[in-house]
C-alpha cells in the first residue's frame, strides 16, 4: 500500500515538475522565473525524500537538506540582485 502512495505522490510532484517547466518558459517577467525556480528545488526535495522512503535509506534525507539549504542561499541571492543589481555590497 506504501508503494502504491509512493508512486501516485512521486507522479504528481514530476507533473507540477512539467507545469513549473512550461511557467518558467511562459513566464512573463523575471520574478515569475526566480518564483518558478523556487518551486521546481521544493518539487525536486519532495521527490529525492520520496525516493529514500522507498528505498528505506537515510542518504536521501541528507542530500535533499543539502538541496534546500544551496536553493535557499541561491534564492536569496536572486532576488537580492533583483532588487539591488549587485550581490556583494
Amino acid at each position: 500500500m506504501l508503494n502504491w502512495a509512493i508512486m501516485i505522490a512521486v507522479g504528481m510532484i514530476c507533473l507540477s515538475l512539467l507545469l513549473n517547466l512550461w511557467r518558467l518558459y511562459l513566464g512573463p517577467d523575471l520574478p515569475d522565473r526566480i518564483l518558478t525556480l523556487d518551486t521546481m528545488y521544493v518539487n525536486s526535495i519532495a521527490l529525492i525524500i520520496l525516493f529514500g522512503i522507498f528505498l528505506r535509506s537515510s542518504l536521501f534525507f541528507e542530500a535533499a537538506l543539502l538541496i534546500a539549504m544551496l536553493g535557499f542561499v541561491g534564492t536569496a541571492a536572486l532576488c537580492k540582485y533583483l532588487l539591488r543589481g549587485d550581490i556583494i555590497e
